[in-house]
């Protein structure tokens, strides 16, 4: 997957429970209208999610996960047809059967750790994939954060997964370096500052820090209040080679791509 202009993907999470508040959607016109909000705005994408991944998240039965994101799936599909949806989920079968509610690509935050089914299913049905870097679960990653060479190691990490999906026919592959999952504040720094080493890989990387903590803790705020600092890292992901930016708030990321367009574009004899 070559992609020359940097797209946005939009975030609806069908969850009780994410950490920022304004992506919790669950009534069905709320929804309709946050789709239809984001593809007017812009984005190429939206994901949805119906298992929060926060650190420390509650697990949830399959079969709830299911329920939340198959008919949401379903309902923007019959309301905008042409809508690309991507699904948000660790688990083979609730990506099976959302590729075949509607779903056109597959974002694993596990990279198929947490399924050893995951890339098979991601072979037979012939989508797109994210394969994102993590340790341990949700509710284990805040305490798996020792590397012994951090950057190397998710380096490694994109290479042995890439094989291993290539191996299998694999052919649509994009990396996320995983902002926050598994990692400590100065380590996410440190990932957004060695972001393009990532491009070693030969893959689009997606950069998903929408109003992350690693924004709010360093400014002393809230998720509420994170948005500025959100666009100021998109800005720097792009620079350093970010294909897609997963974000909450659409327009803004929109904004941000049109600015770096304009910038890289810019004919210096002018």
């Amino acid at each position: 997957m070559r992609l020359n202009t940097p797209l946005i993907m939009g975030i609806i999470n069908v969850t009780p429970d994410s950490f920022f508040a304004g992506s919790r959607k669950v009534d069905e016109q709320e929804i309709l209208y946050q789709a239809e909000k984001m593809r007017a705005e812009g984005a190429t994408l939206i994901d949805i999610g119906g298992y929060s991944s926060r650190p420390g998240a509650a697990d949830i039965p399959e079969a709830e996960e299911e329920a939340r994101v198959l008919p949401v799936i379903s309902m923007i599909k019959k309301n905008f047809p042409d809508a690309l949806l991507s699904v948000d989920t660790f688990r083979a079968g609730v990506a099976e059967k959302a590729v075949d509610t509607g779903a056109c690509m597959i974002n694993d935050i596990s990279g198929g750790e947490l399924d050893e089914k995951m890339f098979n299913t991601v072979a037979k049905l012939n989508v797109p994939y994210c394969c994102m870097h993590m340790k341990g679960t949700p509710q284990t990653m805040a305490n798996l954060t020792d590397y012994s060479n951090f950057i190397h190691e998710i380096i490694t990490y994109f290479h042995q997964k890439v094989a291993s999906l290539q191996n299998l026919g694999v052919k649509d592959i994009i990396i996320d370096g995983g902002f926050g999952f598994a990692k400590t504040i100065e380590q996410n720094f440190q990932l957004m500052h060695s972001l393009e080493l990532l491009r070693c890989i030969g893959k689009p990387v997606l950069v998903g820090v929408s109003r992350k903590s690693l924004i709010w803790k360093t400014l002393q705020a809230t998720a509420d209040e994170a948005l500025n600092g959100t666009t100021a890292l998109n800005m720097m992901a792009l620079l350093k080679g970010a294909s897609i930016l997963r974000v909450h708030d659409v327009k803004e990321a929109v904004e941000t791509v049109k600015l770096f367009t304009h910038v890289t574009q810019a004919d210096s004899r002018v």
